[in-house]
């Protein structure tokens, strides 16, 4: 599963990335994109979620909602309606772009995953949908 979830990531991160683009050096804003990755991990659960998105970092600490603003139940019922439309858009590539889908996501609802994980992958689902202006539920993606 820690594997399965890190291959996600790393596949979202390499379809995300643009072929060639020149960075400017003097420009602090595309220096940070260029750190952004988040790291999520429990060795007791043995999983690691990396998200290496350009500009998520600074989306989740400058728009999403303070953590602790959700409770942890919302987070679990919004991510497993999240994963369960990814995951169906995965296996459609004829139907959606597989170059956003690329791995299924294995988030078991039997699993406590904390309120870290939740948050986080809640946040990143949030701002995948603005972003690539993709909705994965029967409601608007909301800060």
């Amino acid at each position: 599963m820690k594997t399965m979830l890190t291959l996600l990531f790393i596949g979202i991160l390499a379809a995300s990335c643009n072929t060639t683009k020149i960075a400017n050096k003097t420009d602090p804003q595309t220096s940070s994109r260029v750190q952004d990755t988040v790291r999520i991990a429990n060795d007791s659960l043995e999983y690691e979620i990396l998200i290496i998105e350009p500009g998520f970092n600074s989306w989740l600490a400058s728009r999403a909602k303070p953590e602790g603003f959700y409770s942890q139940e919302y987070l679990e019922s919004r991510n497993r309606i999240y994963v369960s439309e990814w995951n169906s858009r995965v296996i459609q590539p004829q139907r959606y772009p597989s170059h956003l889908y690329e791995l299924q996501i294995d988030y078991q609802p039997s699993i406590d995953y904390g309120y870290d994980v939740n948050y986080k992958l809640y946040n990143y689902f949030i701002y995948f949908q603005l972003t690539y202006k993709q909705r994965l539920g029967p409601f608007e993606p909301r800060i």
